[in-house]
């Protein structure tokens, strides 16, 4: 694959994890904690896709979206949630429908995420 990926979650474990399995998959990878964060990363480091949580601390990952989506030529957004299964799939569609490229509940395989990633970026 290859590019450059934007990873913002706010669990450490996971963040850890999918920034790992887009190393192993090519990408240049800058992580945030948290949507606040990953708003100026967005904006400093220009990545071509953007894999945010919907449900953190600070700024929401609607919020991310919405702010990253503004900006010029933005990168394209996979939004992802384990909000609960019915809670998690509402935040889901309301992320899409805010600019979301694609979405993702969790848990997912990174198999999944790779394979979503590669579509979304061939786009």
């Amino acid at each position: 694959m290859g590019g450059k990926v934007l990873i913002i979650d706010d669990d450490p474990a996971l963040l850890r994890l999918m920034s790992m399995a887009f190393q192993q998959a090519g990408f240049g990878v800058v992580a945030a904690d948290n949507g606040r964060k990953g708003i100026r990363m967005a904006s400093a480091h220009r990545p071509d896709l953007v894999v945010t949580d919907i449900v953190m601390p600070d700024i929401e990952g609607i919020g991310a979206i919405r702010a990253i989506k503004q900006g010029a030529r933005p990168p394209k957004v996979i939004a992802i949630s384990g909000a609960g299964r019915a809670r998690g799939a509402d935040y889901l569609s309301w992320a899409r429908h805010l600019g979301a490229d694609e979405v993702l509940a969790k848990p997912f395989r990174m198999s999944e995420l790779m394979k979503i990633s590669q579509s979304v970026i061939a786009g």
